[in-house]
């Protein structure tokens, strides 16, 4: 059966995707401030460079899961599913970071500013989005 009539629209599609992938950021955004020591935005607003950078990376991070999502699969639970266990991979492999440097706290660090750990941290989120994106896809 094809997709016809206003839902099957790529205007309406889009914006379905949109809306939907906005929303789960939003959600990750809340789900790491929880996971996350410090508060990210208030880190932020207060000019703390090194959050600013690991924030990034988690927002590249899950959009760019997304993006991998929207393209693989052909309806919105799906993209929905596949883009939030991409996040979990995401939020396990922070917590992993975590665990494989125990001679220093990241979140320390990264709230005192640590801008070499809230690099190191952007680029893990970055560049596990891109494998993570491609595993699922």
């Amino acid at each position: 059966m094809t997709k016809t009539g206003f839902w099957s629209h790529p205007l309406v599609e889009t914006a379905g995707y949109f809306s939907v992938a906005i929303l789960c950021l939003v959600v990750s955004m809340v789900l790491f401030e929880i996971v996350t020591k410090y508060g990210n935005w208030e880190e932020i607003r207060k000019g703390n460079i090194s959050v600013a950078m690991a924030t990034g990376g988690k927002i590249f991070g899950v959009a760019n899961i997304f993006r991998y999502s929207i393209l693989q699969h052909n309806t919105l639970p799906q993209m929905i599913g596949w883009g939030l266990f991409g996040f979990t991979l995401l939020i396990i492999a922070y917590l992993l970071f975590e665990f494989f440097t125990p001679k220093f706290n990241i979140d320390t660090e990264i709230e005192n500013d640590n801008r070499a750990v809230g690099f190191i941290s952007l680029t893990i989120s970055v560049g596990l989005s891109y494998v993570i994106g491609a595993s699922i896809s």
